[in-house]
């Protein structure tokens, strides 16, 4: 019966500690997902370069205990124009 509540509790640890909480910003699409051990940050905001071009940035940003281990955020993709 220990083992089982053992097995039981652990599973309950793993899920507090790996499930994220999804958050959607109304920045231009923008989506971060949260959890206690890691998180990941979809970017996609609107934005405008130093010419005045409009466009967005995007890029992925990953961290896991706290330490920001990949990005490549920010990319500028100007708008086409004229399709």
């Amino acid at each position: 019966m220990k083992k089982k509540l053992k097995i039981i509790i652990c599973l309950i640890i793993a899920a507090v500690l790996l499930v994220p909480i999804i958050e959607c910003y109304k920045d231009g699409g923008t989506v971060k997902y949260n959890a206690i051990l890691w998180g990941v940050t979809e970017h996609h905001e609107m934005a405008s370069d130093s010419d005045g071009n409009k466009g967005y940035n995007t890029g992925k940003t990953i961290r896991i205990l706290c330490f920001e281990v990949y990005s490549d955020y920010p990319k500028f993709v100007p708008i086409q124009k004229g399709a």
